[in-house]
């Protein structure tokens, strides 16, 4: 009985292991090792906060504008990223947050994460309106 378990439990992993990463926009960072694209897309995901799922996040939505606080990432060309990444890792570009987190990436995952974010589809998304809460409702 364990040993079906533990075969189940192998093929599941195999099986999940070939097939996820082709959903979504996960075989598009192709280039890179199963264990990397792992690796990039974690981080990838940690820059979602600021900077939208794939990169695309809401509020600035210009093609060519990646400078304001919450640049869309998404598409934006891999030399731009590197430089304004190791310009936040060396202290040259200030930043409120962004030095933080690029001196915690060494410059294979800086480079890794550029190409991450160059195949990723830039996608125009609208900011939610503010709303007023009533002081009174049903």
């Amino acid at each position: 009985m364990k040993k079906l378990h533990t075969f189940w439990f192998i093929s599941v992993l195999l099986i999940t292991s070939v097939c996820l990463p082709t959903i979504g926009n996960a075989t598009e960072v192709s280039v890179f090792s199963a264990e990397q694209n792992t690796h990039i897309r974690a981080l990838a995901a940690s820059c979602a906060a600021c900077h939208g799922t794939l990169g695309n996040s809401v509020g600035n939505n210009s093609a060519t504008d990646t400078s304001s606080a919450n640049a869309v990432l998404a598409g934006i060309d891999p030399a731009e990223f590197t430089n304004k990444m190791l310009g936040f890792k060396d202290g040259s570009r200030k930043a409120t947050v962004m030095h933080h987190h690029a001196k915690g990436l060494n410059v294979d995952e800086i480079n890794q994460l550029a190409v991450h974010f160059s195949q990723q589809k830039r996608v125009t998304k609208s900011p939610i309106k503010s709303e007023i809460l009533k002081a009174e409702h049903d």
